[in-house]
């Protein structure tokens, strides 16, 4: 595997874990935990976080790694 798609899936994968774990912080005088994660929304939700944190975050932070501006 390249060090493009390396770099890629570990930032899309922080990504996604990291905004699926506050989204359900945000939620939880709302719904328990128990109730958020028994939800197919909650699979739903990090799995477009994390294609998107891969494909999107990770493709531009990789750019801007390789044009040395990070």
């Amino acid at each position: 595997m390249s060090e493009r798609w390396k770099h890629q899936i570990k930032i899309g994968l922080f990504w996604g874990l990291f905004m699926t774990f506050f989204n359900v912080l945000f939620e939880i005088k709302e719904k328990p935990l128990s109730v958020q994660f028994t939800t197919p929304n909650f699979y739903i939700r990090l799995i477009v976080f994390t294609v998107f944190g891969i494909f999107l975050l990770g493709y531009f932070n990789w750019k801007a790694k390789s044009r040395g501006t990070i």
